[in-house]
């Protein structure tokens, strides 16, 4: 080994394009080959998400649909099963309340709660939510239990 053959360790180098814009010896120098003019051959260019080269953009081509209620209310759904289920885990014995969902996050303390009547129920649940749907305060009651509405 001497100065004329040494090289650096296998994988060591990662860099092997040629240098741009370092004068016109080096091949590349001028333009440091972004060709002539434009915004592609300025320096800081970047293109916009779904530019089409100045053609209308297709987001903006599309027309746009429907609107969004400022006033409508998000309920979060407990199925009449889930309950069933917190029955069946001994997690809940006789009353369900917001105290209960938030812990076994079924919904946030600061959501609307609605129960709905999917599956059924056997257990006797004094269940307290925001609101009922018709089906799971049949269901419920039926089981000899209560729904209250906050």
């Amino acid at each position: 080994m001497n100065l004329s053959n040494l090289q650096p360790a296998e994988g060591s180098t990662h860099n092997q394009n040629k240098r741009l814009g370092r004068g016109e010896g080096s091949g590349k120098g001028g333009t440091a080959a972004r060709g002539h003019k434009g915004a592609k051959s300025r320096s800081g260019y970047s293109k916009k998400i779904g530019f089409e080269g100045g053609q209308m953009p297709l987001q903006r081509r599309v027309p746009k649909f429907g609107f969004t209620n400022i006033n409508r209310k998000e309920y979060e759904g407990v199925n009449l099963d889930t309950l069933q289920l917190l029955v069946d885990n001994g997690v809940v014995t006789d009353t369900v309340d917001m105290t209960v969902f938030v812990a076994n996050r079924l919904a946030t303390k600061n959501e609307i709660v609605k129960i709905l009547g999917r599956g059924e129920l056997k257990a006797k649940l004094k269940v307290t939510a925001h609101k009922f749907t018709a089906t799971a305060k049949a269901a419920i009651e039926a089981a000899g239990g209560e729904a209250v509405t906050i």
